[in-house]
């Protein structure tokens, strides 16, 4: 048992190695990933190389092709553009009834994992502050005390994980990103859900230059 959940581990550090990889450009949409090549880096065998690719071929980053291996999935901007306008409006919901169902104890965990992400250290490392920035995102989702809804969120979050994380690397998004947080956060106190939907929409939505900069850190034009 003890072995098993060792591998399985393994397994979730390299699907979050291959990941941040691929958000920083290190591994570009379309390249190959040979899982001897991949095993070699990692000083791993391939069960759990194959394994971090299966797991991220879930989530759409990469695309396992029969007998020719996998790639990082090519990227499609409208298809880009539409997932986010989706990602937008399932986190408005969650907001619109988190603002009338989150309980205190649930509120306290979101102003926490808030003010955590504002700890210096954090701030200044994109990559820690992803990580950090998630957990205010799921504790989100989870206050809306709608099952569904939470499954969907969670799903389509992982699913823009690398480019959610990439946009992070963008100059100013993190501030912008906590100031976001705090007026979602001050909605929700106010028990306000309309307003509470809105600051949610605009937190995830990518138009006009913010879309530009994506793309731009992705070296692919519109």
């Amino acid at each position: 048992m003890k072995k098993k959940a060792k591998h399985s581990k393994l397994s979730e550090y390299l699907k979050e190695k291959i990941e941040e990889f691929i958000a920083t450009g290190l591994f570009t949409p379309g390249m190959k990933l040979d899982e001897i090549d991949l095993a070699q880096k990692f000083g791993v065998s391939r069960t759990p190389i194959r394994e971090a690719l299966i797991q991220l071929s879930s989530t759409g980053l990469v695309e396992m092709r029969p007998r020719r291996g996998a790639i990082v999935t090519p990227i499609d901007t409208k298809k880009l553009y539409e997932m986010f306008e989706v990602m937008a409006e399932l986190e408005a919901l969650c907001a619109r009834l988190a603002a009338r169902r989150i309980t205190n104890k649930e509120l306290e965990y979101l102003q926490k994992t808030h003010l955590e992400c504002k700890v210096k250290e954090i701030i200044e490392n994109p990559d820690l502050y992803y990580y950090k920035n998630e957990e205010f995102h799921i504790a989100l989702y989870r206050a809306s005390h709608n099952d569904f809804l939470i499954e969907q969120a969670i799903n389509l979050h992982k699913r823009l994980s690398s480019f959610r994380r990439l946009q992070l690397r963008v100059r100013g998004r993190i501030e912008s990103s906590l100031k976001e947080h705090e007026e979602i956060i001050e909605a929700i106190i106010k028990g306000d859900s309309e307003l509470a939907s809105k600051l949610a929409r605009e937190h995830i939505i990518v138009q006009g230059e913010r879309f530009s900069d994506l793309l731009a850190s992705l070296n692919i034009s519109q």
